[in-house]
């Protein structure tokens, strides 16, 4: 597989343009595609499905397509041929929604928490042990300084000659409580390493519960058995055996994604409230009860995403709801974590995976009903 095969046949519009728009990019690198995956470190095969149209890669790839066509010719691309691959990059994504570019999506999700994980935990033991280490030499002097107080009190007459064969006690007294301020930095950046830890491993469960919503799914006989909603079998209705139909707040100042986001979520029985602001979102909070997740849009007119999350998580009534931000700045970390700061437990980009959306809300409102199981008398 080290030649460039021909564009698939079946390909829809979306993604033979995405593919075309590859393979210019890469005939003018002017290699085999076997040396290109040797060079990247990708797998051959993926490289040529990549660039015949029949998966779409990541934008990451095409970014890398870009940089080495730049190094090659000594040109850079200009923005708007960017702008214009991003757009036809977009449009596939949203052309070619599959289970299986679902999984994709949320397994490097996973892995970007697994990281966090592995590297809050060992962040956490290298403070530990800094940490124990000036508990100990605390410790140390308080016993000197036990000693020098014990010393001058027995022997008052002795005193001047202990202070003059003994070491400088106010230099002692300040290197004792510079070690406790340092212990008292350790703490909090340890008691934040175990946060971010705990953080980590409970959005790993979450998204692990997702893959399987998908899993599920595709084992699924028929087109509407695809995430049944969690709750509508035996025993997780009311006590009057009517089923429970946990509400979604969907939040979006375009009429055309709430659309979209609703009729994604149709096939989930679930009931979907929609608001076009996040003051109409704070609005449909007071007017209903038992929300089981919140799907909000951050970049929004007048009050956007973040403060609209900020004035909910103020809020006892509301403040446990889930929050997923939808974002259209991709799953860079610093967004990410801007949205875990003010209160999101998860995020999507966009343009959105209808297979992600619902897998999401199928784990969300399946843990909103464990929870009104268990709080049942």
């Amino acid at each position: 597989m080290a030649e460039l095969r021909p564009l698939a046949a079946d390909l829809n519009t979306e993604a033979r343009a995405l593919a075309q728009a590859l393979r210019e990019l890469f005939d003018g690198l002017e290699v085999s595609v076997r040396r290109y995956a040797v060079r990247r470190h990708r797998d051959p095969g993926t490289l040529s499905r990549y660039l015949n149209g029949t998966r779409v890669p990541p934008w990451e790839l095409v970014m890398d397509l870009f940089t080495d066509l730049a190094e090659h010719r000594g040109v850079s691309a200009t923005p708007a041929a960017i702008d214009l691959v991003r757009g036809l990059h977009h449009a596939a994504v949203r052309g070619g929604a599959s289970p299986r570019h679902a999984v994709e999506l949320i397994e490097q999700q996973l892995a970007d928490a697994d990281r966090t994980s592995r590297r809050a935990t060992a962040h956490g033991d290298v403070l530990g042990d800094a940490l124990l280490d000036r508990r100990h030499r605390i410790a140390d002097l308080e016993v000197r300084l036990n000693q020098l107080e014990a010393d001058w009190s027995a022997e008052r007459a002795r005193a001047d000659a202990l202070v003059d064969a003994a070491p400088d006690v106010d230099q002692l007294l300040r290197e004792r409580d510079g070690l406790r301020a340092e212990v008292r930095r350790l703490s909090r950046e340890l008691g934040d390493a175990r946060r971010r830890h705990e953080d980590a491993e409970q959005r790993c469960e979450l998204l692990e519960r997702q893959l399987e919503a998908i899993e599920r799914a595709q084992e699924a006989d028929g087109g509407h058995a695809l995430f049944p909603a969690p709750g509508t079998g035996s025993g997780s209705g009311s006590g009057s055996g009517t089923p429970v139909r946990p509400k979604v707040l969907i939040v979006d100042d375009q009429a055309d994604n709430l659309l979209a986001m609703t009729a994604v979520l149709s096939i989930l029985e679930q009931e979907v409230v929609a608001a076009a602001s996040g003051r109409d979102a704070l609005k449909a909070l007071l007017d209903h009860d038992d929300f089981a997740v919140i799907i909000m849009d951050v970049q929004m007119p007048g009050m956007d995403g973040y403060e609209t999350a900020a004035h909910i998580k103020r809020h006892g009534r509301t403040r446990d709801i889930p929050i997923i931000f939808l974002t259209a700045m991709g799953a860079d970390p610093e967004h990410s974590a801007r949205g875990y700061a003010a209160g999101a437990v998860d995020y999507i980009a966009k343009p959105f995976d209808p297979w992600v959306l619902r897998a999401k809300v199928a784990v969300f409102t399946g843990i909103f009903l464990e929870r009104r199981v268990n709080q049942r008398p």
